[in-house]
């Protein structure tokens, strides 16, 4: 079995959309040439900072010693030592900004176990030219200064020793206020009062009471300029216990070895790189000078602060919100690749080394090759870190990292991608509206256009009007159209008006030639008496009479329209006059039964009574035609609320579907090529007559297919004309 698809287009405005759709590739393109711009700037940045970073470098290669004034391994290492801060550090009591290594750098003094009273362990870091510490001190009960005394030794509190650099002995005391603020004196020899009498404001600190209420966390800075030569330095914490006598009940100390009289403080920072350093520093940018046991030796400048964005207000801060969002998803669609996979190394080969871009940078450059790569430390805030290794007799013994943001170049791209974006999306929003506004004119002119012309010609393919009137004066393509329509239209009129004569022209020309060759006929059997009997003669006389019912047929169905413009209506009790016609149809038509069922109230109409007679000959014709011998012709007449119906039904041949569309159409007969006579006339003259009168017509099988029956509607008289006319109810009815 073969289908058949019917396949449509999309209409003209999904056309003009989808092309509004490849203006996309603009955007496209403009988001993959800023993309590439964005690298080919942070390509050069980090090409810039990596030259900055090997020409510092060639400042301390083969310079072993200023690298080695240090012990090797920290760990073998007996002084104090301030391990380098890479974060801010907030004096909170809390050493969780310390870094991940803190609690392995804690040194604990006191007792064995650490759990006896005034016993405390230590932790030291340097940051921006600050020593740092964070001690956990046991006492379970704090006293703290009265502001009363002028004597600081009659409470809990922390001394410093020191080398001043003026070679003198340093002593302050960091004494604990009620509100849990550490203060520093300076002190005087005996440690009992302030040699200034004043505070030194460089000192800062807190306190914080532990969990478990049996000590204090202790967090304090000190300027390392104070220190001095940081020789011989050390710690004690003075516990006193009665807030009524005050007195001194215990101290521990940070005690060195047997061989020496104190600790020493060691800051892993080296003054001398840190000079050469110094004054290297640009910008923007920060400089890191590590060795190779990756310990900070000095460092210069610092990395600007990320931006503030400007603020804007309305509209503006929801497309740039909204753009935050949108834009990981648009990098993947356009690039292939999620935003993160993007910002990746820029140089180098980093593989088997951990996932910090800090600590890659530092092992491959202290692998001895230079790499620069992109570090994203924020949401919003992405830094460049380029390290080149410091070379010393073919071994590397450190290296140098500078690390610089690209807030400009992001801020740049930003601000380009959102204007491309914004720009793109007004242009295809204008675009969209200009194509559809263009789209909803055509399809309204082509809907114009094709409404007149379908008005043009009534559903039974009858011209009614002969040009078009819309587009007709366009100069573009539709205008063309509808002229060329219109020509068509103007010339099937023609060939119309020709057809529609043509009946009432071959009947005047046939009926002078079908005289008289019937008067010759007649007169041939007056002539010749013997000839009446011929069936030669008889024969011919029946062709004559056929011819002149053909012509007569075409003539009544071109002729039929205008006749009944001409006709007077009247209003008629449609019950007696089919019941008086279908009492003569069994005249007419002798050994057929007819029967009648008329309604139960009077079916007033405004007819034509001729023209109603005329179309049940019709009716009654097709149905003696096709009618079951032996069977009855039923005539009903059925009243409704507004419509009159006249049923004509007969047993006989059902008809098919295509045949029930066809079957009142001009010039189309089901009777099979056997009958010639009939013209398919009779039943397209009975819808013209029903029509004319604002009814219809309609063809249907009865319900169990043993027949079919004929429908007619006809509108009933409204009660307005029933008051004002007369009524015609004597009817003589002629049977066809």
């Amino acid at each position: 079995m073969a289908f058949k698809f019917k396949i449509r287009g999309p209409r003209l405005g999904t056309k003009l959309a989808m092309m509004g759709l490849a203006l996309l590739v603009i955007p496209w393109f403009s988001y993959l040439q800023l993309v590439e711009m964005e690298r080919l700037l942070i390509q050069g940045q980090s090409q810039a900072q990596l030259l900055t970073a090997e020409g510092i470098s060639t400042l301390f290669n083969g310079r072993e010693d200023l690298f080695n004034d240090l012990p090797v391994n920290v760990e073998d290492f007996e002084p104090l030592y301030a391990l380098p801060l890479q974060s801010t550090i907030r004096l909170d009591g809390d050493a969780d900004d310390w870094g991940d290594d803190a609690q392995k750098s804690y040194l604990q003094f006191g007792s064995a176990l650490g759990d006896s009273d005034a016993d405390f362990s230590l932790l030291l870091g340097e940051r921006a030219e600050y020593l740092y510490v964070h001690m956990r001190i046991q006492d379970r009960s704090i006293v703290y200064r009265d502001s009363d005394y002028l004597r600081l030794d009659n409470a809990d509190h922390i001394r410093l020793n020191f080398i001043r650099t003026d070679g003198a002995d340093g002593r302050v005391a960091l004494v604990f206020q009620e509100t849990n603020v550490i203060t520093g004196f300076s002190m005087d020899e005996q440690w009992r009062y302030s040699d200034t009498g004043n505070a030194d404001n460089r000192i800062q600190g807190v306190l914080k009471p532990t969990p478990e209420a049996d000590g204090f966390f202790a967090e304090f800075r000190v300027p390392l300029d104070l220190l001095g030569s940081r020789t011989f330095f050390g710690m004690t914490f003075i516990d006193v216990d009665d807030v009524v006598d005050r007195e001194i009940v215990g101290s521990t100390q940070t005690l060195p070895p047997t061989e020496k009289q104190n600790f020493n403080l060691v800051v892993l920072r080296t003054p001398e790189v840190r000079k050469i350093v110094q004054g290297l520093g640009y910008a923007g940018a920060r400089i890191l000078v590590i060795d190779s046991q990756q310990r900070v030796r000095a460092e210069a400048g610092s990395i600007r602060p990320e931006s503030a964005r400007e603020t804007a207000e309305g509209w503006l801060t929801v497309v740039t919100g909204w753009f935050d969002d949108v834009r990981p998803w648009l990098h993947q669609l356009v690039i292939g690749e999620s935003l993160d996979q993007s910002r990746g190394t820029i140089a180098g080969t980093i593989d088997g080394v951990a996932d910090d871009p800090a600590k890659k940078a530092i092992a491959v450059s202290l692998g001895g090759e230079p790499i620069a790569l992109r570090n994203r430390v924020s949401e919003t805030q992405e830094l460049i870190l380029a390290a080149h290794p410091i070379i010393s007799s073919e071994e590397v013994i450190g290296t140098v990292i500078v690390e610089q943001n690209i807030d400009d170049i992001l801020r740049f791209q930003r601000s380009a991608l959102e204007q491309v974006l914004l720009l793109s999306l007004l242009s295809l929003f204008a675009i969209f509206v200009a194509l559809i506004a263009f789209a909803g004119r055509l399809a309204w002119r082509i809907r114009n256009l094709r409404r007149e012309a379908s008005s043009a010609i009534d559903a039974r393919g009858r011209l009614k009007k002969s040009q078009l009137l819309s587009e007709i004066r366009a100069g573009d393509e539709i205008g063309d159209l509808a002229r060329s329509v219109s020509n068509m239209l103007e010339k099937l009129n023609q060939h119309n008006t020709f057809l529609e004569s043509m009946p009432r022209t071959l009947r005047h020309e046939i009926n002078n030639p079908l005289n008289t060759l019937s008067t010759s006929l007649q007169n041939l059997a007056e002539e010749y008496p013997g000839l009446d009997q011929s069936k030669y003669l008889a024969s011919a006389q029946r062709g004559v009479n056929r011819i002149g019912s053909i012509v007569q047929n075409l003539a009544d169905a071109a002729n039929l329209e205008e006749s009944l413009e001409a006709e007077e209506l009247e209003i008629i009790d449609l019950d007696i006059l089919l019941s008086s016609y279908v009492a003569n149809c069994s005249l007419s038509h002798p050994g057929i039964n007819f029967a009648y069922r008329g309604s139960n109230k009077p079916a007033y109409a405004l007819v034509s009574d001729f023209r109603i007679e005329q179309l049940m000959d019709k009716v009654i014709d097709n149905a003696v035609d096709f009618h079951r011998r032996d069977t009855a012709i039923r005539v009903q007449l059925d009243c409704f609320r507004d419509t009159l119906q006249i049923s004509v039904a007969n047993r006989g041949p059902t008809l098919s579907q295509d045949v029930r569309k066809s079957v009142f159409d001009s010039m189309v007969s089901h009777r099979g090529q056997e009958n010639r006579l009939h013209f398919g006339l009779g039943l397209y003259v009975v819808r013209i007559i029903a029509e004319h009168h604002g009814g219809g017509v309609n063809a249907q099988n009865l319900q169990d297919d043993t027949g079919v029956v004929f429908l007619v509607q006809l509108p009933l008289a409204r009660e307005s004309r029933l008051q004002g006319e007369e009524i015609r109810t004597d009817r003589t009815v002629s049977a066809g």
